[in-house]
């Protein structure tokens, strides 16, 4: 007679693994990433059969392929999944995620970022999949596209939560505006906040020197940094006008920039405009990360819209001082002038001031680093996410058809509401 029907799945009485099929875009080099590696990992080793499938990365992106297969994920690579909408390739991407959901029969779906949760969303439905979830690691309905494009994407994020058992959002803030935007209501809306292997970062001593000499930085510079993609929302353009600024009170500032995409070119041309030449080392896509935190005096987001960085939460477990622009999940992360230091988006100048506060105050930014440090080992574990993950998964097989009002606080134990 063959397998049953996805839908005909009686998951209340069930004795063999819960099947879940994790969709996202692409596996470039970032935060989402990591996370949905950590996630089937976990889910696996709790006894869940997970199958990990992503799409095509860019070529200034990098990969973190690799960190699944490490971890011995089962991955599926569709070519034609990426990040740009693309009706044809689109089209060819929902056939192909829908036989392989007839083919592996997942009682969960579960898709991350815009791309996938759109055409991984549709393709479950039409599959039967009984519950189909999808996480917004952030949003692009500011600093992104047109307003055209914009109101397209919204229309599709609207669409695609009418298709949903549940949305899941990483922080608080981010709720409130996935909300706001009208893409669905809170109340089904759940916060599960990022979790991360943080043993290493948290084990890594401070200023060791190895990530300094490695490129050629001075042991006596003062060194700020920024890790992540050169793409135009994260707007490092913003932290190079700020290092220019705060260099004419500190002329040993020096900025290190790790990470690649497509705007390097123009930063470097930027940067030596600005008479930033020698100030500013270009370091590329770097894998040794907590020696990269240990010798940075403080981390930099100067983004003008985000989720929540996993380059902020591994700088803080590193307890290198943060100073960050205050958007989207940012806040949720971050409590200004307690666990580093928050500036508005868009200003050069408040940016510059935060920064060489940094090295003015010194004993208040060790003081609040020591704080971030022991807030996110509590709060952004691997472990805690995998729970948080797996009680939702629980709940949601038991009402498939039902809304579970219910939300997570900052630790990420649910609560009903």
């Amino acid at each position: 007679m063959g397998r049953p029907a996805v839908s005909d799945l009686d998951t209340t009485h069930r004795t063999a693994p819960v099947r879940v099929m994790r969709i996202i875009s692409r596996m470039n080099i970032g935060g989402p990433s990591t996370h949905v590696s950590l996630l089937n990992a976990g889910l696996r080793d709790a006894g869940y059969d997970c199958l990990l499938v992503a799409g095509s990365e860019g070529a200034s992106e990098g990969s973190l392929r690799d960190l699944a297969e490490a971890r011995g994920l089962r991955l599926e690579i569709v070519p034609e999944l990426g990040r740009d909408i693309a009706p044809w390739s689109d089209f060819i991407t929902a056939v192909k995620l829908y036989r392989l959901m007839r083919r592996e029969r997942p009682q969960i779906v579960h898709t991350h970022l815009a791309k996938a949760g759109f055409v991984g969303r549709i393709a479950a439905r039409l599959a039967g999949v009984p519950v189909v979830l999808h996480t917004f690691h952030g949003h692009v309905f500011h600093g992104y596209f047109s307003p055209k494009k914009t109101r397209v994407f919204l229309l599709m994020e609207r669409l695609g939560a009418r298709l949903s058992t549940r949305i899941i959002t990483i922080s608080p803030k981010l709720r409130e505006e996935i909300a706001a935007y009208g893409v669905t209501s809170a109340a089904n809306i759940a916060v599960i906040p990022l979790g991360f292997d943080l043993d290493a970062f948290a084990r890594q001593p401070r200023g060791t020197g190895e990530f300094r000499r490695s490129t050629g930085v001075p042991a006596y510079a003062k060194l700020i940094g920024a890790v992540g993609r050169l793409v135009p929302i994260k707007n490092i353009s913003l932290l190079l006008q700020a290092t220019a600024i705060a260099r004419r009170q500190e002329p040993h500032l020096h900025l290190v920039i790790v990470g690649d995409g497509e705007l390097r070119h123009d930063l470097e041309a930027q940067a030596e405009t600005l008479s930033l030449s020698d100030a500013v080392t270009f370091a590329g896509w770097r894998r040794d990360l907590p020696n990269v935190y240990a010798d940075l005096d403080v981390v930099v987001i100067s983004s003008d819209n985000e989720g929540t960085p996993a380059s902020l939460i591994e700088a803080m477990a590193t307890g290198c001082p943060v100073v960050a622009t205050r958007v989207g999940g940012v806040p949720d992360l971050i409590a200004d002038g307690v666990t580093g230091r928050l500036v508005p988006p868009g200003d050069p100048m408040a940016l510059a001031n935060a920064l060489l506060a940094r090295f003015r105050e010194p004993e208040q930014a060790r003081q609040m680093a020591d704080l971030a440090r022991h807030q996110v080992l509590e709060r952004h574990q691997a472990s805690r996410l995998v729970a948080d993950i797996d009680e939702l998964y629980r709940a949601s097989l038991a009402n498939p058809g039902r809304r579970r009002e219910h939300s997570l606080t900052s630790v990420g134990k649910a609560v009903d509401v």
